[in-house]
């Protein structure tokens, strides 16, 4: 087991790891603070495009965590957001999106103009000016036949198909169910079109992280319960990972994996407790 020091920052998932839906992990207030009382920096960084930074910021009230602010978390729909935006022209750029207010919100604040249901260009017309130039998905609750079929329609018009995340299942008070993946896969199929995908395990959220955090990779870790997208993404990111299992993954897929994180603990208690100095916790 490699040791744990010269760690100045976490990038820390959130699914899985602090919560499954509206139920905390045990050891999440005590975490919070074995952060603060060891000044370490933190990113919350979390592929679930459903939610706004401040609708985090409020669940972690709830939950009796109140040292968080919107400047600690990242989503992938914000992540999503600084990349269009860095390139494209957010005021000449049309965007649908099929997601929650945690999309909506994040591409609004960057200039972009969001399109409706069945609003797509007419080949036929030379004048069309309706549809989006831009598809972007995130995980929405709300999904419906009419959002899924504008978003093929715009897809197969010509517009580029964007997916916050590629996560095909996530972990809930009630147990596994689908995520973000399962929509992108609808999609592809039905337009034959891939989608270009911004959060983990592409390193693009972490180094997004990286940067607002300021710290060296060398001294930053990625926390996450998801081989294929919290660790690998850390892999890619050139940062070390440490993976929960409280989370998606196991033991089992450990494995079977042909990369591997730094460290696997139980949970955030055991990341507490090595903080502390008590590395018999370590698995």
């Amino acid at each position: 087991m490699a040791s744990f020091n010269n760690i100045r920052a976490f990038i820390i998932d959130m699914d899985g790891v602090l919560w499954h839906g509206e139920q905390p992990q045990p050891g999440l207030q005590g975490f919070f603070q074995a952060l603060h009382d060891h000044q370490i920096r933190f990113i919350l960084a979390t592929n679930n495009a459903s939610l706004t930074p401040e609708q985090y910021v409020a669940k972690l009230t709830r939950m009796g965590v109140t040292t968080v602010t919107r400047d600690n978390i990242l989503t992938s729909a914000t992540a999503t957001a600084l990349y269009l935006a860095k390139h494209n022209r957010p005021e000449a750029t049309r965007v649908f999106i099929v997601g929650e207010e945690g999309l909506r919100r994040p591409l609004l604040d960057q200039g972009f103009t969001l399109t409706g249901l069945y609003e797509v260009n007419d080949s036929s017309k030379e004048t069309s000016n309706l549809g989006a130039h831009i598809v972007v998905c995130g995980k929405d609750h709300t999904l419906t036949w009419d959002k899924l079929a504008t978003a093929t329609l715009n897809i197969r018009a010509g517009a580029t198909f964007i997916g916050t995340n590629a996560d095909t299942t996530l972990p809930t008070e009630h147990g596994t169910i689908l995520g973000n993946g399962a929509i992108l896969a609808a999609l592809q199929v039905a337009t034959g079109v891939t989608p270009t995908i911004i959060g983990k395990p592409e390193p693009i959220m972490y180094q997004q992280a990286l940067s607002l955090l300021g710290t060296d990779p060398s001294q930053t870790v990625a926390i996450g319960d998801r081989l294929e997208t919290d660790i690998l993404g850390a892999v890619r990111a050139g940062i070390r990972s440490l993976m929960v299992l409280s989370g998606i993954s196991t033991e089992k897929d450990l494995q079977k994996s042909d990369y591997q994180p730094t460290w696997v603990m139980p949970d955030i208690r055991t990341i507490t407790q090595a903080l502390q100095g008590q590395p018999e916790y370590f698995l």
